[in-house]
């Protein structure tokens, strides 16, 4: 298989690097050896215990990082959460979600979500998550065809679908999840901690500087259906 223009500058600058610290250009066998079998292994450094409840955890710490939360018993529950969330701050009823979610009753709860990627002018996307990590708040999210990542990056206002049994205690758990279960990994993973913030201009923390204004999750008690 031949190269890319910038396969093949990546590689002549690995190359120069190599040569640099006194190795081959291209890595020995014995050196690929240890490096699968360092990945392959997939040692940790120490990490912080998380005791008690991962969900509450999980909701404590995303509400730090400015997200809002709310908590449904079951899937058919979901539409009308997301209705009364976008209702209460007096926002657009009209957005994209997931294909994957497609099949929940948005148009009973008088929504009017299309299931595809967001464009620019989409204000509101709905999604759910691959996992999300109880040590940090934070949504990980993988792409796909049926979960394009457009939809939590582009609209202002993001609600992210939280099933209570894809709470794990920290992201090296998330990755494990992936490893298991999706084999070969997505074009993306995305890492979501609350509402895009900057605090370039003057220090100050201003939000919805390069994404969502707004993160809203909805955590459903049931297991996915």
């Amino acid at each position: 298989m031949s190269l890319g223009k910038s396969d093949e500058a990546r590689a002549e600058i690995l190359a120069r690097i190599r040569k640099a610290q006194g190795r081959p250009a291209r890595a020995s066998e014995a050196e690929r050896e240890a490096v699968d079998s360092y990945v392959t292994r997939h040692p940790r450094g120490s990490l912080q215990p998380i005791d008690g409840d991962l969900v509450a955890r999980f909701r404590a710490r995303a509400e730090a990082m400015q997200s809002t939360t709310d908590a449904v018993a079951t899937w058919a529950e979901v539409p009308q959460a997301a209705a009364r969330y976008l209702h209460a701050h007096g926002l657009p009823r009209a957005g994209v979600v997931w294909p994957a979610l497609a099949a929940l009753d948005w148009h009973g709860a008088g929504l009017a979500m299309e299931a595809r990627g967001a464009r620019g002018d989409d204000l509101v996307g709905i999604t759910g998550v691959f996992a999300a990590i109880a040590e940090t708040g934070t949504l990980m999210v993988a792409s796909g065809p049926d979960t394009p990542a457009a939809a939590s990056l582009l609209p202002e206002t993001h609600i992210a679908v939280v099933p209570a049994a894809r709470v794990v205690a920290h992201m090296e758990d998330g990755w494990d999840l992936a490893r298991a279960e999706l084999g070969e990994l997505p074009r993306a993973v995305n890492f979501i901690s609350g509402p895009s913030r900057t605090g370039d201009i003057d220090q100050t923390i201003v939000l919805g500087a390069h994404g969502p204004y707004r993160v809203h999750m909805i955590l459903v008690g049931e297991a996915p259906r």
